[in-house]
């Protein structure tokens, strides 16, 4: 089974943190769910390096991110691939980015965070967030 080395940003905004939903996808099982903005890891990437390009591609967003922002790892199984997808807190000073991949977007406060519908694998992290 394929297994991909992703990378997450919880992009925090004040109190507020966004969340992505995914376009309609060839995999129904995340299609249209909520999901922290990221991407795959490229070869001679560190994690810091492939998220900051993640977001720039996906958002036109620039955060600053370091290996020291780690939040925590997640280890999910879906039925056509693995992934191992390493989170990390990113603070921005504006709500300001470019939508490019992703059809709607909230900022919600971590304590309403469990009112979306998320994909399996960031549900570990939402659960970790909120009991933070």
């Amino acid at each position: 089974m394929k297994h991909l080395e992703v990378v997450a940003g919880i992009i925090k905004y004040e109190d507020l943190i966004l969340c992505m939903q995914r376009p309609v996808g060839k995999f129904d099982y995340v299609s249209l769910k909520y999901e922290f903005p990221g991407g795959k890891v490229e070869p001679g990437e560190t994690n810091s390096q492939a998220l900051k390009r993640e977001l720039y591609e996906e958002m036109e967003m620039k955060v600053n991110v370091s290996e020291s922002d780690y939040f925590m790892s997640v280890n999910h199984t879906y039925p056509d691939f693995e992934i191992t997808m390493h989170a990390y807190f990113c603070e921005v000073d504006s709500m300001e980015f470019v939508r490019k991949e992703h059809v709607d977007h909230k900022w919600l406060k971590k304590e309403d965070l469990a009112s979306l519908d998320w994909a399996p694998a960031d549900q570990p992290i939402v659960k970790q967030l909120m009991e933070k």
